[in-house]
């Protein structure tokens, strides 16, 4: 009796000197009176049985024992891990309170302490299992999941797989201790592939009782595993709901469900065991020996008999519980609020958020090669993003935010604190098939913005140019404090427009304004050069003092051989404080302090250059990398100039020198337009401007006085004209042909360098353009189909410059692969076609018919654009053709000839390069470029 207490004092003494160790292992010290381990020399001989038997408690040297050291090692990564986390967190309370934070406390911990006292217990290290529910979201930010069906096939598996290890090592935890009322005398020794086998089963409800849980505590897990198990889970509400985040906090909310579930069930029991009395055991034990189908399902309670109150509950279980589960889960993932960080901008973007656009946008808007990178990005929409677009925020979490809301409600607009925001950006779906409809849900998303905060700048989308005109009606919107709005149709019609003047400019105006990296080519190959051009943005930066006095084209010069840099226009501010921009003004125009150039460059460091340049420091450096910020600049940001206007404010601009007055810089040169006695020669019926002296101008004429017929067309010597092919009918959405007309008829060109258009189409649908097109002079109509051969040869298509091809009925076909039909079969259609290289000689004939509204009896219809000088076109291969396109994987259809992957992107294809496709889809750049500075699409207007 004396040795007996004398080895219980000394396990005491042991358990006492181990205090710290309980403490830290999650304060399961309970568990020592069974498998206490002892290290201490007083006890050894007592303890050593224990040391290698327990699966739960051992003792371990870290020096030799090899698992130790590596589970050392990934804990180590695990503590850096949470110190940078912490670190990174914008809310240090709710930070503790983290899945990842919870299992990090009850695991590292006690790795630790095991090395300095030479022990070992597994405790709660089996929730390090819940770090695989985040192996999905590791994958997205690796840029290995892209669709939606790996994303979510991955996310179930990781759930599935981590809720299955955790709850198996919690069972083997439990069961191999013992229940601490019981005095740890109920255990049973399971290994933990047992436990394993154990849930496996159990989640499947077929329970084939070789192995069940002992203990009350695995029995009650059980029940609340059984509950999540055949429970679906809820919507997730995550601890930051500003960060975008997958299901991996599904699991919290499922406990909680399972928990409101047991008491539930367990409720439903005590019921019927209050109904039932004396009953209940002789149920139980009938049912046990009689129903051989009866599966052995562990956990608390009775089993009674089938009767009907017994399936009215299973029903009610069946109903109650999966709706009482997504009440708990039934709150929005993204439902914060934006906190705005002191000294750090942010912007707004709304409206047609889909992966598609947020893509586009995101690829410029945070491409390296942009100078202002701390800029942050906040998303809001009233619809939750899908796992493909969750996936892309996540890849850019350090600068993107997304939050669930509507703009048209202004609880919503506080929450994504609009009134500080740099900017709001208004996306449109350019392929909806109703474009009216788009752009009146745009203009009401400024109204309400607007009226929450009228100062904020707003550059929003629209799909139709006249609607612009709605936005005016706005009291607070205001076009010199930045707001804009960039019209698609518009600047699709006037690239393709400024390709038919010179072909290939579409292209290059493109990629000016999208921010793509250069890719090195080694063989001398016109991909190589095209891939140098590419690379090539348009920038502004204001000049440095050191330009002050010289001419333009003398600056130009000086960049260009001194900088690397191309100077293309400058931004002029006149005496009445309007700002225009000028391209190329030539000699008259002498630089001022303060102002702002565009340049061409590949990145914005290289056009800092022109603010760094000084005449005195870098006069004689030869290598452009070397010129940066001097002693003489930083002397002047300290003095700076009270006659100058400050260069950090983005106002810069130009007096007037005294060879320069204000009419000389309006948008056109005076120079360019027909002066008097030109205008005297001209046919005053048609050759005319109109009120604003930049277009080309005639009387309204009726679309019967245009209409040409096959027989017409084909006595008509057509050779320099533009071909507009067109496929439309009376219900297509208006494709804006005003747009495309506008700058072939600028009043910089004179009467008789004006080209012939010939539209090629339903007459039902022009007759809907008609109204914005009879007043322009040279405008014909050929009622037809642009795949009729025909009709291509009664318009000469072979003479003409440039033969555009265009659909509006391309919004109304759900397969994205089939929106370009039309235009791709007209494309092929014209390219296989064969001519006599005679026939515009023989048709050649100045007496011959001329069509209405095309008068070429003016002295000045010299053969500029005639057959004299056409070249001999044998095949449609050589006609200049130009085809808008919606989907852009399908520019690989309209050149058979060429390698093209059909996974390449558009402008690396060879038709894109060659100015002969043109895509919407690469104007979604200039949202971006137009969001930081706001003058370089007032330069694609020019």
């Amino acid at each position: 009796m004396r040795e007996r207490h004398t080895i219980v004092a000394a396990r005491h003494q042991s358990l006492r000197s181990c205090l710290v160790s309980s403490f830290l292992q999650v304060g399961l010290s309970w568990q020592e009176p069974c498998y206490s381990v002892s290290c201490s020399k007083d006890s050894q001989k007592h303890s050593g049985a224990f040391c290698g038997s327990s699966p739960i408690e051992s003792c371990q040297n870290f020096y030799k024992d090899f698992t130790l050291q590596v589970d050392m090692t990934f804990n180590v990564f695990f503590l850096l891990y949470f110190g940078l986390r912490f670190i990174a967190a914008n809310d240090k309370l709710w930070f503790w309170l983290e899945v990842n934070s919870v299992v990090d406390f009850f695991t590292v911990p006690p790795v630790f302490v095991s090395v300095y006292l030479n022990r070992s217990w597994l405790g709660l290290r089996f929730l390090r299992a819940l770090r695989l529910i985040q192996f999905s979201e590791i994958l997205q930010f690796l840029n290995i999941l892209k669709t939606s069906n790996s994303i979510k096939l991955v996310n179930l598996c990781s759930i599935f797989i981590s809720t299955w290890l955790t709850a198996a090592g919690f069972i083997h935890l439990v069961e191999n201790s013992g229940d601490p009322w019981e005095n740890f005398q109920n255990s049973q020794s399971l290994s933990y592939w047992e436990c394993v086998y154990l849930l496996m089963v159990t989640m499947s409800t077929v329970g084939y009782g070789d192995v069940y849980a002992k203990t009350t505590l695995g029995r009650l897990f059980m029940v609340f595993f059984i509950l999540g198990g055949l429970s679906p889970p809820p919507k997730p509400r995550p601890l930051f709901p500003c960060i975008p985040q997958s299901d991996t906090c599904a699991d919290v909310h499922r406990v909680v469900a399972m928990v409101i579930g047991c008491v539930f069930s367990s409720a439903l029991r005590a019921l019927e065991v209050f109904r039932l009395g004396p009953q209940a055991a002789s149920y139980q034990r009938q049912r046990l020996n009689n129903d051989s189908r009866l599966p052995i399902l562990p956990g608390p309670g009775i089993i009674s008999k089938p009767t009907s109150f017994h399936i009215i509950a299973k029903a009610m279980f069946a109903s109650y519980v999966p709706e009482i589960i997504e009440l708990i889960g039934n709150r929005k993932k993204y439902g914060g609020s934006y906190s705005a960080v002191n000294g750090r901008k942010h912007i707004v973007v709304c409206g047609h958020i889909t992966l598609e656009s947020v893509s586009n946008f995101l690829k410029d808007f945070l491409h390296k090669d942009r100078d202002d990178v701390n800029v942050e990005i906040v998303f809001l929409h009233n619809i939750s993003p899908n796992l493909e677009l969750e996936a892309l925020f996540k890849r850019h979490f350090t600068q993107v935010e997304f939050y669930q809301g509507s703009v048209l409600n202004p609880h919503d607009l506080a929450r994504v604190k609009i009134e500080s925001a740099d900017a709001c950006l208004i996306l449109a779906n350019k392929y909806c098939a109703d474009p009216d409809a788009e752009d009146a849900s745009n203009i009401m998303r400024v109204i309400s913005i607007k009226n929450y905060h009228p100062k904020i700048r707003i550059i929003t989308q629209m799909l139709q140019y006249h609607n612009k005109a709605h936005l005016l009606n706005i009291p607070s919107w205001n076009w010199k404090e930045g707001d804009d709005a960039i019209c698609l149709a518009e600047l699709k019609a006037g690239f393709i427009a400024q390709s038919c003047l010179a072909q290939g400019l579409s292209t290059m105006l493109a990629n000016l304004f999208s921010m793509r990296s250069f890719i090195e080519i080694e063989e001398d190959t016109w991909q190589k050069y095209y891939l140098e051009g590419v690379a090539n943005e348009m920038y502004t930066e204001y000049l440095s003092s050191a330009f002050v006095g010289l001419s333009f084209p003398t600056i130009c010069e000086l960049c260009y051989v001194k900088l690397k840099l191309l100077l293309i226009a400058i931004e002029y501010k006149s005496e009445q404080r309007e700002s225009s921009i000028l391209i190329n003004p030539g000699n008259h125009v002498k630089m001022q302090e303060g102002t702002l150039g565009f340049f061409i460059a590949s990145d914005a460091k290289e056009v800092k250059r022109a603010f760094f340049y000084c005449k005195a420091c870098h006069d004689d450096i030869t290598d452009p990398k070397r010129i940066k910020k001097c002693g003489c600049k930083r002397l002047e940001d300290e003095h700076p100039s009270t006659l100058s206007p400050k260069k950090k404010q983005r106002n810069g601009g130009m007096r007037n020198s005294p060879n320069c007055s204000p009419k000389m810089m309006s948008r056109h040169d005076p120079l360019l337009i027909p002066g008097n006695d030109q205008i005297e020669n001209m046919d005053m019926n048609v050759k005319r401007y109109d009120s604003t002296g930049m277009f080309h101008w005639c009387p309204s004429k009726e679309i019967e006085k245009v209409i040409l017929t096959r027989s017409e067309a084909s006595m008509t010597v057509l050779s320099g004209h533009v071909v507009v092919c067109i496929f439309g009918d009376v219900t297509s959405a208006l494709v804006g042909l005003r747009n495309l007309v506008m700058p072939l008829r600028a009043s910089n060109f004179h009467y008789h360098e004006l080209k012939p258009i010939v539209f090629v189409g339903s007459l039902d649908y022009l007759r809907r353009e008609w109204e914005t097109l009879h007043n322009f002079p040279k405008v014909s109509i050929l009622p037809g189909t642009p795949l009729s051969r025909a009709d291509l040869r009664a318009v000469n298509i072979n003479l003409c410059d440039m033969c555009v091809i265009l659909s509006a009925n391309q919004n109304n076909i759900e397969d994205a692969s089939l929106q370009d039909k039309e235009c791709i079969l007209a494309s092929l259609n014209i390219k296989s076609m064969q001519f006599d290289d005679s026939i515009g000689v023989l048709q050649a004939n100045s007496q011959g018919f001329t069509p209405p509204g095309m008068d070429r009896s003016s002295p000045d219809s010299s053969p500029v654009h005639g057959f004299v000088r056409q070249a001999s076109v044998t095949t449609g291969s050589n006609i200049p053709i130009i085809t808008e396109l919606v989907n852009d994987s399908n520019v690989q259809f309209l050149d058979q000839d060429d390698d093209d992957d059909p996974d390449t992107e558009l402008y690396l294809t060879q038709p894109f390069a060659c100015g002969t496709a043109f895509a919407v889809s690469v104007l979604d750049s200039l949202m971006s470029a137009v969001s930081s500075p706001a003058r370089c699409v007032g330069s694609v207007s020019l």
